[in-house]
């Protein structure tokens, strides 16, 4: 089981020196944290870092005690990140470890996103000996696919 969306949210206002243990966070605050949560995790998304988090259809459908299942790779990176976008509303400010944790937490991330592209050869290419003429029509290479990039799930295919 994975950390809950009320966790990072409360985990975050911890990182600003907010804890709930001292601090009764309101619900407004938990909301909007909340709100800030999604957005950075939908820019995330869009980015290609998909970590499988749930993103409500609206902001009223937001449940903060949703389950994220996000792996645990990436819950330092969400909860300094979450914490540098929420501070400045608090009129805190983030400490330099804070933020170098962020920063190299959100590299690990999208080193571990990126996926090189496929070298596609040109049609010109023979195939090879190894590929007999029965196998295939044509000796050369197929001609190279121009895939629109859509992240890890691959091309997008129009139907």
């Amino acid at each position: 089981m994975g950390y809950t969306k009320r966790q990072f949210v409360t985990a975050a206002f911890e990182e600003i020196g907010l804890a709930d243990y001292v601090f009764d966070l309101q619900p407004e605050q938990l909301e909007g944290a909340l709100r800030r949560l999604d957005a950075m995790m939908m820019e995330w998304n869009a980015q290609g870092i998909r970590l499988g988090y749930p993103i409500a259809s609206s902001p009223q459908d937001a449940d903060l005690d949703t389950d994220t299942f996000t792996p645990d790779g990436a819950w330092e990176a969400v909860i300094t990140n979450l914490a540098i976008r929420i501070a400045p509303g608090y009129g805190k400010t983030v400490s330099p470890d804070t933020k170098m944790i962020a920063k190299n937490a959100l590299n690990t991330l999208m080193q571990r996103a990126a996926f090189p592209l496929e070298k596609q050869l040109p049609d010109t290419m023979p195939i090879g000996q190894g590929n007999k003429p029965w196998r295939w029509d044509n000796p050369y290479a197929q001609p190279p696919v121009d895939p629109v990039d859509a992240g890890p799930d691959g091309p997008i295919e129009w139907s």
